[in-house]
């Protein structure tokens, strides 16, 4: 993404780039906080508890609840909504209905698949990094 996609108007759906406004993005973030709060929570319950190290990997599908929910978030794209063919820009003064044209859809599903590639990817790494942090804590 460019700086220039940064400031792009929010109001109006962009194939691939922008297919939620303003309202859809703040749900994005508080499902993205209210993930990370959650596996911040087991990872804490399981270095507090004395559980085993491996099972801090548990929280893998938080991090990447919260990875999703941010990426999501900052870069003004739905993942679920790019893959239906949808967007939803009522929150920012646009519409919201479904996509029609083939190009467009074609271009949302890649831009779909490239957010969740960097959700999983954001996910694997603070898997990765609370691992190694509960293992060299022993």
């Amino acid at each position: 993404m460019s700086r220039l996609d940064l400031h792009l108007d929010m109001s109006q759906y962009q194939p691939g780039v922008c297919n939620i406004g303003r309202e859809e993005r703040r749900k994005r973030r508080m499902a993205g906080m209210a993930s990370l709060g959650g596996a911040l929570a087991v990872v804490g319950y399981v270095l507090v508890s004395g559980r085993p190290d491996g099972q801090v990997l548990l929280a893998f599908p938080l991090f990447f609840g919260a990875a999703i929910g941010f990426v999501q978030d900052r870069l003004r794209f739905c993942v679920a909504f790019g893959a239906l063919a949808r967007y939803d820009l009522a929150g920012s003064g646009g519409g919201a209905g479904s996509i029609a044209e083939r190009e467009a859809v074609r271009r949302d599903r890649k831009r779909a698949v490239q957010v969740a590639g960097v959700a999983l990817g954001v996910a694997l790494a603070a898997t990765a990094l609370v691992y190694a942090v509960a293992v060299l804590s022993v």
